[in-house]
């Protein structure tokens, strides 16, 4: 007989937490009854679909249903804000991401939140960015494009998703970690943005790298290096940013679980033991990896910590580059 895999087996203990309680502690539970997910983005898309998957699996280790509401708008701020109305007792979940709980925090003078409103929980899956330039050039690594940026700033350009994305961003502080003065050019959404790359209109782009696989693929884009920490299996040959000597270069499009801050400390333990054992369930990692992204290993403090640090990272880019948003 084969020995459970370890993430089943965590999982399998995790559920044995929930549920192997006295009368006296199964009264305190959670949950007991359902649980409703906010979604500040729309359905079908790259923060909906992890979370769905997440929902599944929470309600077949808990008994109980999970619901996901969708309430997209204004960068997130509009389904934020919803959270927020809603009672703090550990029954409404937000599906926090890098747009609103950690962007939005620099990039908007007048935010009607703040990061002290809500409580980290854990990581549920991240999407790293690649470094992509037309194929037609001869870049081949980061440095030549640093250098042919620094040889010629008044041509070099880079186009992103719009104002305040990440891919905007993440050029900014390409900018600021190369020393370099590509100019933004902003486009409406990831798709034209990319399209004008291919066309020659502008000289290098940070993408989603699921969005950018497809054009790497059919070799009309080339990878020069993955923002995140280790190199992803998709392009098993292409470095990382500090690899190729850029350190401090991280970037990922990463959602995760949050509850608001008043929610009584003894619950959220019990919603983070919760997350936990799902996000350790083999299976729903597997689901995870199926959409493109990285399944998180984050929980409690340390996905808190991740996303205090995120948080002032992207506060970096958007004052060196004077975003201001409403």
């Amino acid at each position: 007989m084969t020995s459970p895999r370890p993430y089943a087996l965590c999982a399998l203990l995790g559920l044995w937490a929930l549920t192997a309680l006295t009368p006296a502690q199964a009264a305190e539970a959670w949950p007991t009854r359902p649980v409703t997910i906010i979604v500040p983005g729309a359905a079908g898309g790259s923060v909906d679909t992890p979370i769905r998957l997440l929902g599944q699996k929470l309600s077949s280790l808990t008994g109980q249903p999970v619901i996901v509401v969708n309430r997209p708008g204004s960068g997130g701020i509009i389904g934020t804000q919803a959270f927020l109305r809603t009672p703090a007792d550990g029954y409404t979940l937000l599906a926090g991401n890098v747009g609103p709980q950690a962007i939005n925090y620099s990039a908007y003078p007048n935010l009607p939140y703040k990061a002290a409103d809500l409580r980290p929980v854990a990581g549920v899956i991240s999407f790293p960015n690649v470094l992509v330039v037309n194929a037609s050039t001869g870049y081949k690594s980061v440095a030549d494009l640093v250098a042919a940026i620094k040889s010629s700033p008044k041509q070099a350009s880079f186009g992103s998703a719009g104002i305040g994305q990440t891919s905007h961003l993440m050029g900014e502080l390409f900018n600021l970690r190369t020393h370099s003065t590509a100019v933004h050019v902003p486009y409406k959404g990831s798709a034209p943005a990319t399209m004008a790359l291919l066309a020659g209109e502008t000289r290098f782009q940070f993408d989603n790298l699921t969005l950018a696989l497809p054009h790497i693929q059919s070799q009309k884009l080339r990878a020069l290096a993955v923002t995140s920490e280790s190199r992803v299996p998709e392009l098993p040959q292409v470095p990382t940013m500090a690899e190729a000597g850029y350190k401090n270069m991280l970037s990922s499009a990463w959602v995760g679980i949050f509850v608001a801050s008043a929610t009584p400390a003894d619950m959220a333990a019990k919603i983070e033991t919760a997350m936990a054992a799902a996000m350790q369930d083999a299976e729903l990692r597997d689901k995870l990896s199926q959409t493109g992204g990285l399944p998180s290993a984050l929980s409690g403090q340390a996905f808190a910590e991740f996303v205090q640090k995120d948080t002032g990272k992207w506060k970096e880019a958007i004052d060196s580059s004077g975003i201001k948003l409403d």
